[in-house]
């Protein structure tokens, strides 16, 4: 695993506990010599991660729309900064460069960009590792709900079985790469 994708913030939330973790999940990045790859911004959960991995010499990827930067919400000290037409170009470059991917917690943008990347693994587009970084119960509801689509018919166990949750991210990166996705659909192959 050379690169993960970090999905979370734009915001640092209520809790203190939500800004170590995205400390401690960079810093573990640089040990690892795994690159971020993230959404290019320096403002909350998303420039703490950023920060983090830089601090303890790791690189960092950001991938931000031409808007985004317009409103000086970019992060000027990242080595590598791709600056793309659109968020629809924004989430496939960072699909593309990365090898898993980590959610830890945020709002509509982490969700929207986890899900659509854990669909595209559903549909057998690729077979790369997901996560949630379930942090002082943040997604604890959402593993509720997965299970809840599962136990109605909307989610096949398989596809269920793709996102892992830890609270930890030594554990949860030891689990994503270890992680064997389950074949693609017949249809698909």
């Amino acid at each position: 695993m050379k690169r993960i994708a970090v999905y979370c913030g734009s915001n640092k939330g209520t809790r203190p506990e939500y800004t170590v973790a995205a400390e401690q999940l960079g810093e573990l990045l640089a040990r690892e010599k795994i690159e971020l790859v993230y959404g290019g911004g320096m403002v909350g959960l998303m420039g703490v991660v950023a920060d983090a991995v830089l601090k303890h010499g790791g690189h960092v990827i950001g991938v931000i729309p031409e808007k985004l930067v317009i409103k000086e919400v970019v992060h000027e000290k990242l080595p590598d900064l791709r600056v793309v037409k659109t968020m629809h170009e924004r989430k496939a470059t960072m699909a593309e460069l990365a090898d898993g991917f980590i959610a830890l917690p945020g709002g509509y943008g982490t969700f929207e960009e986890f899900f659509e990347v854990l669909t595209w693994s559903q549909l057998g587009w690729h077979q790369k590792s997901f996560g949630l970084l379930d942090i002082a119960g943040f997604y604890h509801a959402l593993q509720g709900f997965l299970d809840h689509a599962q136990s109605e018919g909307f989610l096949k166990p398989q596809h269920r079985a793709l996102v892992l949750v830890e609270n930890d991210a030594e554990k949860m990166l030891a689990r994503m790469k270890a992680f064997r996705p389950p074949e693609a659909p017949k249809w698909i192959r």
